[in-house]
Parts: C-alpha cells; sequence; structure tokens
C-alpha cells in the first residue's frame, strides 16, 4: 500500500505541470495561433486545459483556452470548407461547436452549427436535384438538426418528406413534412419572410397532394385522420377544415356535414372555397331533406366551381 501510495503521488506530480510549465504550453499555444497553426494551437490549448485545470494559479490561462480552443477547431472547418474538404470540415466543425457547449460559449456554438448544416446542405443537394429523396432527406435531416433556423435547407427537407410520401403512401412521411413547413410558417422575422410564405403555400400545395392520393384510394377517413391532427395543432386552420368537410361529404355522413359546415364556411378567407362549403351543407341538408335549411345554403353559394351546381339544385328545389 505504501508503495502504491508513493507512485500515485508520483503520477500525479508528473501530470500536474507548474503555473510556469502551463504559461508556457499557454504561449506557445497563443503563438500558434497568431501564426494561423490552428491544429497546433488546438492541441497546445488542449494540453493547458488538461494540465492547468487543477492548478488556481493558472486558471484565467485555462478559461482563454476553453474559449480559444473551439475558435481553433472553426478556423480548422473554414480551411477544409475552402479545398471542398467537406467530410473534414464537418469534423472540425462538429467538433467546435461540441466543444463550444462544454464551456459554454453558446454563441460559438451556434456559428459552428450554422457551418454543419450548410455542410449537409450542400452534401444533400446533389441527392435533392436527382430527386433522391430518400438520401437527401437522410442528410438534411442531421443539418436541420444543427440549425433548424436553415429555413433554405428546411424547406428542402420538408420537400423530401413530402414527396417521399407521395411515391410511398406512407403518411408519417407527410405528417413530418408538415411539421418542418409549419415550423419555417412559423417564424416572424422579416429574414423569414420569403421562406416563410414558400413554407405556406407548400403546405397547401402538399396537404391537397394528399387529399387527391387518398380520394384516389378512396381513403376518406385517412383524409378525415390527417385533418384533425391539423386541428389539435392549429384549431382555425381553413384548410384543415376544408378537407375534413369534403370528406365527410365523400363518405355521405351528412349529419357530419351538417354538424360542421357552418364553422368550416366561416373558417374560409377564398370566396370559392366558401361556397364550397355551403354547397356540400346544402347538399347535406338535401340529402336529409331538409329543404329550407338546403335553399338557405345554397343561396351562399356566389363563387368558383360550386356556383354552377348551387343554381340548378336551387332551381329543382324551386319547383
Amino acid at each position: 500500500m505504501k508503495k502504491l501510495f508513493v507512485s500515485a503521488i508520483a503520477l500525479f506530480a508528473a501530470a500536474s505541470l507548474s503555473a510556469q510549465d502551463v504559461t508556457a504550453l499557454y504561449n506557445e499555444a497563443a503563438a500558434a495561433y497568431g501564426a494561423k497553426d490552428f491544429a497546433g494551437a488546438a492541441a497546445k490549448f488542449e494540453q493547458v486545459i488538461d494540465q492547468g485545470l487543477d492548478n488556481p494559479d493558472a486558471a484565467s490561462m485555462v478559461a482563454t483556452a476553453k474559449t480559444t480552443l473551439p475558435k481553433c477547431y472553426f478556423m480548422l472547418g473554414g480551411g477544409s470548407l475552402k479545398t471542398k474538404n467537406y467530410a473534414e470540415a464537418l469534423k472540425n466543425f462538429e467538433k467546435s461547436a461540441e466543444l463550444a457547449e462544454l464551456y459554454g460559449d453558446m454563441t460559438q456554438m451556434g456559428k459552428s452549427n450554422g457551418w454543419v448544416a450548410k455542410i449537409y446542405q450542400i452534401q444533400g443537394g446533389d441527392a435533392f436535384n436527382s430527386k433522391d429523396y430518400a438520401t437527401a432527406a437522410g442528410i438534411f435531416e442531421k443539418g436541420y438538426k444543427a440549425d433548424p433556423d436553415n429555413t433554405g435547407m428546411a424547406l428542402n427537407l420538408a420537400m423530401s418528406y413530402c414527396e417521399m410520401f407521395m411515391a410511398s403512401g406512407d403518411m408519417a412521411q407527410y405528417e413530418k413534412g408538415m411539421d418542418v413547413y409549419e415550423a419555417v410558417a412559423a417564424k416572424t422575422h422579416p429574414k423569414y419572410a420569403e421562406d416563410a410564405a414558400k413554407a405556406r403555400e407548400m403546405i397547401t400545395l402538399y396537404t391537397n397532394n394528399m387529399v387527391a392520393k387518398l380520394q384516389a384510394a378512396g381513403d376518406n377517413d385517412g383524409i378525415i385522420a390527417a385533418a384533425d391532427k391539423m386541428l389539435e395543432k392549429n384549431p382555425e386552420s381553413a384548410l384543415a377544415q376544408n378537407i375534413r368537410l369534403q370528406a365527410y361529404a365523400g363518405k355521405k355522413d351528412y349529419a357530419k356535414v351538417i354538424e360542421l359546415g357552418e364553422a368550416a364556411a366561416a373558417a374560409q378567407t377564398e370566396a370559392a372555397d366558401k361556397s364550397l362549403m355551403y354547397y356540400l351543407l346544402g347538399a347535406a341538408y338535401n340529402a336529409k331533406e331538409m329543404k329550407p335549411q338546403a335553399i338557405a345554403a345554397f343561396k351562399q353559394v356566389t363563387d368558383g366551381p360550386a356556383a354552377e351546381n348551387a343554381k340548378t339544385a336551387l332551381a329543382e328545389l324551386s319547383k
């Protein structure tokens, strides 16, 4: 035991340098950093942290080393990026982000993760442009995790999910796409305005595509389930109210159409959509032989393709 104790003391003494020795390492690290030898600086700063961590006299040097070390890897990442060595750049930026988080530098972590996301965006671009959406999504997912504020990549990720749904019919992919689109659409800062508008446009496009796909399969219940999920997130969603009412009409569930029709019509912002809701409501009342209510609903149909059908229905009801 005595021998072991003496050995442990000797090992500790060898591992723990004096403040003077740590200062020498620190000066070497600072010189390497100043000379833009970021790999050498990183190695030296790591030694400063390791050797000076338990030395109160070296505390300020250790603190500076912790601040500077993530920057070394950030600069190494930038150097690799200039030569288009994306794998090396990614490794260094990820290391920078990891160390910055470890040492509490959230600003540096954000910068490093921003570049991690950009590299994944570049790497996923070829697959995306080749319409290999499964491969693209796998790459973009990593970038989106690193930087959810990279809205350009987020839009590509959402589209990849939605196109995978269109190819496979897997509703889970559609829902993942909607989640990403909605996150982009919810951003209010002016710098995201264009991408937020694009996200809203794509939500409508792919929701209509989803409805058409499920309608073709006769899956009105699938449409209703999707609409209900949309309404859980946003009870005021005009689009969800619209597709849900159409699906209930497709099922000939006239009681549900009557129950939901007025609210669905009130939610619409476009005259043609509002008219369609009233047309479906009028048809439901008519099927239930509720003539006065049917006439009142059909009279609200003033715009869009449903207007002519409503006129015909009113003419029949007026005989």
